[in-house]
């Protein structure tokens, strides 16, 4: 019927590296999934190329990563239009839509698509007089409006759309790259390089006061030539924004925001980060369940995007109060019936599913007043009886506990007690094992014992099933801190690999068991040559340990 929870999903249009979503677990402060598809975007137009490639992206990462379509996304976009306005004190909301309109309408974007505008103001403490100053920004109101129809299709309902330069500011601020440059009253710029130029964010503190964008044709530029054309134009631009600290982010992979940050000089502290193939590590901690082959792709926007409902950056633009948040749309869906076709709508099909619970709810009446009552004598005869054969078999138990407190020999409920407790773990243990395992992945070696230790062996046709198949048994046994120690291919060479023709195995090895107990387990010799097994045996007396096992032997499956 549509109701109940829906999840949030974090889009990022992020150039350069395509479409990311990005899922942070608030508790850990770590990214918890993680999905990127490739997709075509114009900077020149500020708009997406395909909007069938971007409906098919999206559901391709919600599959990955496990998503139900029916939820709600925030998408982070380019920037636009983004600047400052000084306007009358006096002026109405509605008289500042129309000037910010006027504005951005000045921009060759603007004369061809309509824009949606948003804005704040700027507060710094040293406002006054008759005027307010605010920030603003827009966006093409068919580049929102066509995302929300991708989306619609697929069932999910668009929120709320960011832009970049707060996504970038957002993530800053949440994982700590500039905690002192965002201290009140403190002066700091933020330059942010792409493959057009670079643009410059005056801040103090939190709050933007100023945004100066700079075109460069910097694919023009070859080797050192790039940077003495960025520092030469920045230099200029840095005059007029005095601070105390200057920020660098690359996000193209043509120009490295470290080596750019020894170019500039007199421009304060300058510190860096690169959000491009010269990234030296993540931006962000990640669990195990991102693919590694993911990690280093992963963009500071698409996190600062992911932060949205996380973070309490005081940083926002509703770009989404005068556009419709399209959903599926009420289009009917043919259904055949033989030879007769039924055109139903989802207003339809709410109405008749409305219909069907009346009736239900009507024939439950009639079974609660007509039908229950002689079942229920039917029951209750039946649970007299059994309750007289508890009895008796009380009776039975106290009369053996009796025999037992004068033999003193055995303790009855003690044993069954026993036996149920250890065996019920390691049936979960096998039950985890059947429910986790993917078509491409077997088992060569299982064990269990009886106080929660594991030690699971197998091969696999590719990595992704291993951690697919990892990532399951930690759901499946969550107290079991189950670890990936070993994962290595079959082959015993490289030159196996290269002249198989057929792609190898991965052999892999999963337990919660330490380095010693390994060893023991697998009877590993110690440094003086004896047998650690036979050791122990000796030492018990020529009898093996007891390794709380199912049987004397680990447990083999093909």
């Amino acid at each position: 019927m549509g109701s109940g929870h829906k999840d949030t999903v974090y889009l990022s249009v992020t150039p350069g590296v395509g479409l990311e979503l990005c899922l942070i677990d608030p508790q850990s402060r770590q990214v918890k999934a993680y999905a990127v598809r490739e997709l075509a975007y114009n900077e020149t137009t500020k708009d997406i190329a395909d909007y069938e490639a971007l409906k098919s992206a999206v559901e391709e990462m919600y599959m990955e990563v496990g998503v139900n379509p029916r939820c709600n996304v925030i998408v982070n976009l380019p920037v636009c239009a983004l600047g400052t306005m000084n306007l009358p004190l006096i002026m109405a909301e509605n008289s500042i839509e129309v000037s910010v309109t006027s504005e951005v309408e000045q921009s060759y974007i603007f004369r061809r698509l309509e824009p949606v505008v948003a804005w704040t103001d700027v507060n710094t403490g040293s406002n006054g007089g008759d005027t307010r100053k605010i920030l603003y920004a827009a966006m093409q109101k068919p580049v929102i409006e066509n995302i929300a129809a991708a989306l619609g299709a697929l069932g999910s309902t668009l929120t709320s759309v960011e832009i970049s330069v707060v996504s970038y500011l957002r993530a800053l601020d949440y994982i700590g790259y500039t905690s002192a440059q965002m201290k009140d009253n403190i002066t700091w710029n933020l330059m942010i390089v792409s493959s057009t130029g670079y643009s410059l964010i005056s801040m103090v503190g939190k709050t933007i006061v100023d945004y100066y964008e700079e075109p460069l044709a910097i694919k023009t530029f070859e080797g050192d030539d790039i940077y003495n054309a960025i520092n030469a134009s920045a230099q200029i631009t840095l005059m007029s924004y005095p601070a105390n600290y200057l920020y660098i982010i690359s996000e193209t992979d043509m120009v490295s925001a470290e080596l750019l940050s020894k170019k500039i000089q007199n421009a304060g502290t300058v510190d860096f980060l690169e959000n491009n193939t010269f990234k030296k590590q993540e931006v962000m901690p990640v669990s195990l369940e991102v693919l590694p082959d993911n990690v280093m792709k992963i963009s500071l926007q698409a996190v600062g995007c992911a932060l949205s409902l996380i973070s309490n950056y005081p940083l926002h633009f509703d770009f989404m109060k005068d556009t419709a948040k399209v959903a599926v749309a009420d289009e009917p869906v043919s259904l055949q019936f033989g030879d007769q076709t039924i055109d139903l709508s989802p207003t339809k099909a709410t109405q008749l599913a409305f219909g069907v619970l009346v009736i239900c709810a009507g024939l439950l009446s009639a079974l609660a007043f007509g039908v229950l009552p002689g079942m229920e004598s039917a029951k209750q005869s039946q649970l007299s009886e059994v309750e007289g054969k508890v009895k008796e078999l009380e009776t039975q138990l106290q009369t053996a506990e009796g025999e037992q407190s004068a033999t003193g020999s055995f303790d009855m409920a003690k044993q069954v007690d026993y036996v149920l407790k250890n065996n019920r773990a390691k049936l979960m243990n096998y039950t985890a094992i059947g429910t986790s395992i993917p078509d491409t992945v077997w088992l060569t070696y299982f064990m269990t014992t009886d106080d929660g230790l594991i030690d699971v062996k197998g091969a696999a046709t590719n990595v992704e099933d291993v951690y697919t198949f990892f990532k399951n048994m930690k759901d499946s046994l969550i107290n079991t801190k189950l670890r990936l120690y070993k994962l290595q291919m079959q082959s015993s060479s490289v030159d196996d690999v290269i002249s198989n023709d057929s792609s190898s195995n991965y052999e892999f090895e999963i337990t919660n068991m330490e380095e010693n107990q390994l060893k023991s387990l697998l009877g590993i010799t110690s440094e003086n040559g004896e047998n650690e097994n036979a050791a122990s045996n000796a030492k018990n007396g020529g009898k093996a340990p007891n390794n709380k096992l199912l049987s004397d032997k680990p447990v083999q499956v093909n």
